[in-house]
């Protein structure tokens, strides 16, 4: 039974335990209110735009302000990772973010809601690199991309299920509500994070025969014992990730994706409201189904991956394939603006929803291919490129829409940039292996 043996100071459990389910649970949780946090900004903006007189091209600053900041800090902050232990990490900055989200309920003028999205978008910064950390240490391979499904589809079920509740929040307690809202939830699950969270080898009650089976079968239950931080020097392992053809595809493939994501976060709403005379209520309800498709498309898209993984398909045909077919399906946004039936729009928005969720599982190729030493660094510099999306996409939007009434334009650029991603994963990642470290 010494193999049965448990770690953390705990006697009398079962012979073998599952603890690693329960941490993809505390990472679909704080995905569902990170989410809730990038895009109540979204249900808020129809009404507080005409409440304080905000135009569309500065709503399409204010939606990019957020964007600029998580950008410019997915470096720095993917460095951090490497550094420093999620336990503290994400619980810090989830409770200061939460602060800032408050706050933002009662601003009442463009450049402070400008100046608070932007602070918002530095504290969420490291958010995805820590749960690319946590699921490398806790998560096996041929569990990784089923698990990554699970908690990345709870931007989707929270956005799904809770759009409809914040609309109605809005409604009888204005938009200001919305935001106090989802910031005091943020801090509730800060101080659970923190004390329910710990890694593989201090976690409390986990089994010997649990991190046997994480250790043989790829997770890096050993970062501080197995990966030398000292020798981490920041300008040249950042120079040295982007030398990488493989890492450079996946970027590139993550910018693509984002972009049709960033749409349903930021102009969604707004495109059914304005564009299509839906009431804020049947547009809440009506954004609600294409974040339901989202998920099914998450959720099938990892279960589906590790699938052919234990069949004995390659890592990179098993992580590929329903990443190409959903950003290539992605394209099909465009269909969306030749009705003007709101069931045929929310129809193909859900579709292309669904393709977005199919193509998510993007974050397994990370954790495959990152040199161990640079995890949290190539995590940081991958978001970094998709984080430009949060920058680019809300303006080009704003601009491409203006007020022509009509909104082919800015489906056509989320078509176009689609189909280049797909292209991105075809040609330049190639074979999934892990990039050797320089010596």
């Amino acid at each position: 039974m010494a193999n049965d043996t448990l770690v953390g100071n705990v006697s009398d459990y079962p012979v073998s335990t599952k603890k690693r389910f329960f941490i993809v649970f505390l990472l679909f949780i704080t995905v569902v209110i990170n989410y809730l946090d990038r895009a109540n900004l979204s249900i808020a903006a129809p009404v507080m735009s005409k409440s304080l007189g905000i135009s569309n091209q500065e709503l399409g600053w204010i939606f990019s302000a957020w964007g600029w900041a998580y950008a410019g800090m997915q470096v720095p902050c993917g460095w951090l990772v490497d550094r420093f232990k999620p336990k503290y990490l994400l619980a810090s900055f989830l409770f200061l973010w939460s602060i800032a989200t408050i706050i933002l309920g009662s601003a009442s003028s463009f450049f402070v809601i400008v100046g608070l999205r932007f602070i918002i978008g530095v504290l969420e910064a490291p958010s995805y690199p820590i749960n690319n950390r946590v699921v490398t240490a806790w998560i096996p391979e041929q569990e990784r991309a089923s698990s990554i499904a699970i908690y990345t589809s709870g931007q989707f079920i929270g956005l799904a299920v809770l759009t409809p509740v914040l609309a109605w929040i809005m409604t009888n307690w204005g938009w200001g509500a919305v935001f106090e809202a989802t910031g005091a939830l943020g801090l509730v699950w800060a101080i659970i994070w923190f004390f329910k969270y710990d890694e593989p080898n201090d976690f409390k009650g986990i089994s010997k025969s649990e991190l046997d089976l994480l250790n043989s079968n790829g997770a890096e239950t050993n970062f501080e014992e197995t990966v030398d931080v000292s020798k981490n020097n920041f300008i040249k392992d950042f120079l040295y990730i982007l030398r990488s053809k493989k890492i450079i595809g996946i970027c590139l493939g993550q910018f693509a994706l984002a972009n049709a994501t960033i749409f349903f976060l930021t102009w969604f709403p707004t495109y059914l409201v304005e564009y299509h005379g839906m009431s804020f209520i049947k547009a809440g309800f009506m954004a609600s189904l294409p974040f339901l498709c989202g998920c099914a498309g998450v959720l099938s898209s990892g279960f589906f991956s590790d699938f052919l993984l234990r069949k004995g398909y390659s890592l990179a045909t098993s992580r590929k394939v329903p990443i190409i077919s959903g950003l290539l399906l992605t394209s099909t946004i465009v269909g969306a603006e030749f009705f003007q039936n709101p069931i045929a729009v929310t129809v193909f928005m859900s579709i292309a929803f669904f393709a977005t969720g199919l193509a998510s599982i993007t974050w397994s190729l990370v954790s495959s291919i990152a040199p161990k030493r640079l995890i949290g660094l190539t995590g940081g510099t991958f978001n970094l490129v998709g984080g430009l999306s949060a920058v680019i996409t809300p303006v080009v939007i704003g601009y491409l829409a203006g007020n022509t009434g009509s909104f082919m334009a800015p489906l056509m650029y989320i078509s176009t940039v689609s189909i280049l991603g797909a292209l991105s994963y075809i040609f330049l990642v190639g074979k999934v292996e892990r990039v050797p470290d320089y010596k």
